[in-house]
């Protein structure tokens, strides 16, 4: 894998941080995790699909989802 130089800053709130990096490294992220890759672009097709047809549901937590 290359290297992926990115600013990371701490924010006030100390549950949030700023990451900032140009177009070149987040598009060299999103390959290394795998973003471009078939199953991933047919499955944002799907997730496009189902909310277009109002099949979503909002939540406020992950933990939502276990409900």
């Amino acid at each position: 894998m290359s290297l992926l130089n990115l600013t990371i800053r701490p924010q006030t709130d100390t549950r949030k941080i700023m990451v900032e990096l140009d177009a070149d490294k987040l598009e060299k992220l999103a390959a290394s995790l795998g973003f471009f890759s078939p199953d991933f672009l047919k499955s944002l097709d799907r997730a496009e699909k189902d909310y277009k047809l109002g099949r979503i549901r909002k939540i406020k937590s992950l933990q939502d989802l276990r409900k």
